[in-house]
């Protein structure tokens, strides 16, 4: 059996701890995971694993020796990308993002990726919530934050720059009621919409030196941008508002830029995976590209 497959097998069964899990995730049935499993012990002459039909844990020779087993599987991905490094790159990628960022932005990236690329393919699951990209065999998520997530390795690939918008018609009706806005604290007396997913009831504005962050009550908060942004359009309030969004309706009258002379604070564009390790060529040439493409394609 191949050891470098075995190798694969043993360390993810390490993680998961579970044969169906990883059976899962490696997209191989049960019994070849426990196949793979029993042939690392025969070569290693040890017992890697106490089972039982309810838990599945690491025999202490198996935590000894797993470090060394990640090390010599790193080695041999290493050796691989060298030996194929001139090779065309084909097979799967999995990818996650928001929807609003998948829409508008990430789709015309990877179009231009996959033109270069013929033989790979791309499989990409949108959606808010931050997935658990072990749990979904996922290679990268598309994540704008200002903290991501700790337990993954995180590439800034972009800045996400934000503006606070509003109709017209919702700004020509609270000027009548409320009156104009003429500086963040205004924003209290006003319908403002939250964003659940992120600081959802607090806008940090700057203007030079001068800092303001608004703690606000909002009616309506939504957990995707998109309808955040279709929301503002129907006259429901102000908003918060990533410029890749917000710019196109601007630039049509269809929203008013509020406040222009403050700067809402920018987000950090991340491409986040679960490890530096035995990251695949592909995933390494789409990391760069994204890079490329959002400093060459500015929104």
């Amino acid at each position: 059996m191949d050891r470098v497959i075995a190798a694969k097998v043993f360390i993810d069964v390490a993680q998961s701890r579970s044969f169906s899990r990883t059976a899962d995730r490696l997209n191989m049935s049960r019994p070849m995971v426990t196949r793979y499993i029993e042939a690392m012990e025969d070569w290693l002459k040890i017992r890697l694993l106490h089972r039982t039909t309810r838990k599945i844990s690491l025999t202490s020779a198996g935590e000894a020796c797993l470090k060394d087993v990640e090390l010599w599987l790193e080695q041999a991905d290493k050796i691989t990308s060298l030996a194929n490094s001139n090779e065309e790159l084909s097979g799967l990628v999995r990818i996650t993002s928001s929807m609003s960022f998948g829409f508008s932005q990430l789709m015309p990236a990877i179009q231009d990726f996959m033109a270069q690329h013929p033989k790979v393919h791309i499989d990409i699951d949108l959606e808010d919530s931050t997935a658990d990209l072990t749990e979904k065999s996922i290679d990268l998520a598309i994540r704008i934050a200002s903290n991501p997530d700790p337990s993954l390795i995180g590439k800034p690939i972009a800045v996400c720059e934000s503006v606070l918008v509003a109709s017209p018609a919702y700004l020509e009706t609270s000027r009548q009621t409320i009156g104009n806005i003429q500086h963040p604290q205004d924003l209290i007396h006003h319908d403002c919409l939250g964003y659940k997913n992120l600081e959802r009831h607090i806008w940090h504005l700057s203007q030079h030196d001068q800092f303001e962050s608004i703690s606000l009550d909002c009616r309506l908060s939504i957990n995707e941008a998109t309808a955040l942004l279709h929301a503002t359009l129907n006259g429901m309030g102000i908003c918060l508002q990533p410029t890749y969004l917000a710019n196109r309706y601007i630039n049509d009258g269809s929203l008013c830029h509020v406040l222009p002379e403050w700067k809402p604070k920018d987000l950090i564009i991340y491409a986040l995976y679960s490890s530096r390790k035995h990251l695949s060529p592909n995933v390494r040439a789409l990391i760069d590209h994204l890079e490329s493409y959002f400093a060459k394609h500015p929104w």
